[in-house]
């Protein structure tokens, strides 16, 4: 079922480009570090236009941060990614790394 961080294989040649909850571990100007399973990865504020703090959740796309979640909204959206996850897993697919809904 996977392809790569954050892209999922619909069918032997479709793929749907998913932008992913992640957690801020750090801001340094307008980079910050956030994480999703583990995962670290550097992301662009750019097109988000507003303050971000270490602690806020980050609905990131293509290396860019597109919108600031609320927590609650963040945690669920990241427990029906592992539920979907884990139904891909049953059905013989494995699920694809980096996908527990605590970064750190």
């Amino acid at each position: 079922m996977r392809q790569g961080a954050g892209i999922v294989k619909m069918s032997s040649d479709q793929k749907m480009c998913l932008a992913v909850p992640t957690k801020v571990l750090s801001v340094d100007g307008n980079l910050a570090t956030v994480g999703v399973q583990g995962v670290r990865a550097r992301v662009r504020l750019d097109a988000l236009g507003e303050e971000v703090r270490i602690g806020d959740y980050l609905l990131v796309h293509a290396g860019f941060a597109i919108r600031r979640l609320d927590p609650q909204d963040a945690q669920e959206t990241l427990a029906l990614f592992d539920e979907l996850f884990a139904l891909a897993a049953e059905g013989g697919s494995s699920p694809p790394a980096g996908t527990d809904s605590d970064p750190a």
